[in-house]
């Protein structure tokens, strides 16, 4: 458990310096503060519940504060989604006040990925009767609704809460999500299984107000599949399965990863630890980043910058002589996967015999009527389980063998496929233009569109790839790890108008051979040429590639050329 402070006014006077320093609160350096840094020392966000609750639902949209509507109803969940009809030129230049909506975007938090058909039938029903039928399976395995009134979030949380789900700290400088292996506890061929590990840090610190103001946001992952399946390289920090060679199985600890604009791949710090042991190592950690996280600028607040300055030595000292006052054990790295599918798309064996079903959305978009006849026909083939992925995927776990051809085909009918070709299969795609007020261009909808493209274009191309589809800088949809990443912007056609288009970023890949890949540049492409120029690019692929050639290796020697 952390030793050191929790705010401000109770941290130690180790030696304060009059240098502004980064804000680091072990450092001494509580100010100057910055925006954010202040509405957190005003109040915490954990607080606005009761704001939302007795007054901002009764008196509307109007009555709410401005540190609270753009800040701490994030510590709950909420977003205000953007105001429709306001073109992509226009994101960096508006005022916020000229960009928010009069609703809001509501994300469902799902640690682990794990609902029960009941719980994934009320998100459905609350869809349709609250958020005009919306919702998105994201990529760190949450729901997100929107069109979301003000006056509708109490009766909201009240249906999430009675059955098991939540929205706290879904959003904000908080421990977001804990994403972990849809199929823990379920797969054949699974090393460890971390639900216990990502319950017990559920039931202990999140809502408390122990870790509710860090520097930034702090995402983690915890899982004991083979496959590597939680992106466990870009997460701030993540437990990995592995088998010692003397303890057992246990987990891999990694921390420090993080995309955006200034991307890092998370270091091992070389330590091996228990299941047993993973809540209070994740609270060490958590703790180093509320205590030495840099505060003062939003855009080095990340534990990423921390890690980098201090390096894994550093880091794992002081996680164990300030915060575990014990030693780590050393471990072993990670095996490398088996596939470089991690998605869990198909028909797969469990433990008891019984099957799961991975099923692949087109880029994570659903429907609160989809999100219910799924729950139904889970339980109509023997399931009361269902599963969420990190790649914008579904499952349902527990089918027995006679009922899985019926279920593929039942879900086939609703545009769900279990047999998905590469493109529907690889293809994910942040919010975009039309909800998010950071995007400039629409993504959901031309993903979609590539997807089709693709596929009467190319129909057989069979090898694994990743098309991320991004509507800003900022990486949601993991730009910079996909073998072909489009990060949104404006860019000039033919013509010489400003259309809607791309930055292509070409061969980047998760797994033991992780790397952000190559730009190109001066290569862009306007939204309505991405067809051509995917397929463009994939059948020179095709053409120059030697035996056995992932598409990210090909893309880091090919000719500039040859991939424009």
């Amino acid at each position: 458990m952390a030793a050191t402070p929790q705010n401000p006014a109770s941290a130690p006077r180790r030696k304060v310096s009059r240098h502004r320093g980064e804000g680091q609160w072990a450092m001494g350096h509580f100010t100057p503060l910055n925006g954010n840094e202040q509405f957190k020392k005003d109040d915490d966000g954990l607080n606005v519940r009761t704001r939302i609750e007795t007054i901002y639902s009764k008196r509307g949209f109007d009555s709410i504060d401005p540190n609270d509507l753009r800040g701490r109803m994030r510590w709950w969940g909420l977003y205000t989604q953007r105001k429709p009809g306001i073109d992509g030129g226009k994101t960096a230049i508006l005022e916020p006040e000229e960009l928010d909506d009069k609703y809001f975007m509501l994300r469902v938090r799902i640690d682990g990925g794990r609902l029960t058909t009941q719980q994934l039938r009320v998100i459905g029903e609350i869809s349709q009767e609250f958020a005009r039928g919306s919702a998105d399976v994201t990529d760190r395995q949450n729901i997100q609704l929107h069109w979301i009134r003000i006056e509708d979030v109490p009766e909201i949380w009240q249906r999430l809460e009675a059955v098991g789900l939540s929205t706290t700290e879904a959003c904000g400088d908080t421990p977001r999500v804990v994403i972990g292996s849809p199929v823990a506890g379920i797969a054949e061929d699974e090393i460890i299984d971390g639900s216990w590990a990502i319950d017990e840090i559920n039931k202990r610190y999140i809502g408390s107000k122990e870790f509710s103001n860090l520097p930034r946001k702090f995402k983690s992952a915890i899982s004991g599949s083979p496959l590597l399946d939680v992106v466990h390289e870009i997460n701030d920090i993540a437990f990995v399965g592995v088998e010692h060679p003397e303890h057992g199985p246990g987990f891999d600890l990694w921390v420090g990863g993080g995309l955006s604009t200034n991307p890092k791949i998370g270091v091992r710090l070389g330590a091996w630890v228990p299941l047993a042991e993973v809540p209070d190592v994740w609270a060490g950690v958590i703790g180093i980043f509320r205590d030495y996280g840099y505060r003062r600028l939003r855009t080095r607040a990340r534990l990423k910058f921390l890690v980098a300055d201090w390096g894994a030595e550093k880091f794992r000292q002081i996680l164990e002589d300030e915060y575990l006052e014990r030693k780590l054990v050393d471990g072993p790295a990670p095996a490398e996967p088996l596939s470089r599918w991690r998605d869990h798309v198909g028909v797969h064996r469990q433990q008891d015999g019984n099957f799961y079903v991975g099923f692949a959305p087109r880029v994570g978009r659903v429907d609160g009527a989809t999100l219910a006849k799924i729950a139904d026909l889970a339980e109509a083939h023997g399931s009361g389980r269902v599963r969420t992925t990190v790649e914008q995927k579904m499952i349902v776990l527990d089918v027995t063998e006679d009922q899985v051809e019926s279920l593929v085909e039942a879900l086939e009918a609703l545009d769900l496929t279990a047999r998905p070709s590469t493109f529907r299969r690889g293809t994910m795609a942040c919010t975009g233009i039309e909800y998010c007020k950071l995007a400039i261009v629409e993504t959901k909808q031309r993903g979609s569109t590539l997807i089709d493209e693709l596929e009467r274009r190319l129909p057989e191309f069979d090898e694994p790839l990743t098309i991320n589809i991004n509507g800003c800088p900022n990486a949601c949809a993991r730009i910079q790890v996909a073998d072909i990443g489009l990060k949104g912007q404006l860019v000039l056609n033919d013509a010489g108008e400003q259309v809607e288009g791309f930055q292509v970023h070409l061969g980047g890949a998760l797994g033991l051979e992780a790397g952000f890949g190559r730009k190109v540049r001066g290569l862009k492409v306007t939204s309505e040429e991405l067809p051509d120029y995917v397929e463009r690019v994939l059948r020179r692929f095709q053409a120059e590639r030697e035996d056995g050639e992932r598409f990210a290796a090909w893309a880091s020697r090919a000719s500039e050329e040859a991939l424009s």
